[in-house]
């Protein structure tokens, strides 16, 4: 059985929910202005209340999540599914499919490692 709370701080909940791996991580987000709620930015004390929605922002998108329950501890991540939901609008991850489609380098099965030449275009165009 996960252990819940009633007031739970944010950056506690972020670490236990696993969208931080360590909860210093999750704390200096806060500090940073990384996380709101409600569009204010929130410090690393705030305590949060099931129904909330929680901003994170991770450049270039900022991503939504709905709280559904108040884990205490790290669980495993088959537990915390229960615990957060993700309301990301579909607009935001259409953002980050387009910037991964810009950034990559297509190069064909079996051309060999990039000549001198390729490599420096590459470069120029900051792929390396």
């Amino acid at each position: 059985m996960p252990k819940t709370e009633d007031n739970i701080r944010i950056d506690k909940w972020l670490w236990a929910v696993r969208l931080y791996k360590t909860r210093s991580l999750a704390s200096k987000a806060c500090q940073n202005n990384q996380i709101s709620i409600g569009n204010v930015y929130v410090k690393p004390s705030h305590t949060l209340k099931i129904g909330d929605i929680v901003k994170v922002k991770r450049p270039p998108i900022v991503r939504s999540y709905e709280v559904l329950g108040l884990l205490a501890q790290r669980e495993s991540a088959k537990v915390v599914v229960d615990f957060v939901k993700d309301i990301t609008p579909q607009s935001e991850l259409q953002k980050l499919e387009d910037i991964k489609m810009i950034f990559t380098v297509r190069r064909d099965k079996g051309s060999g490692r990039p000549t001198k030449k390729e490599r420096r275009d590459l470069e120029e165009f900051g792929y390396l």
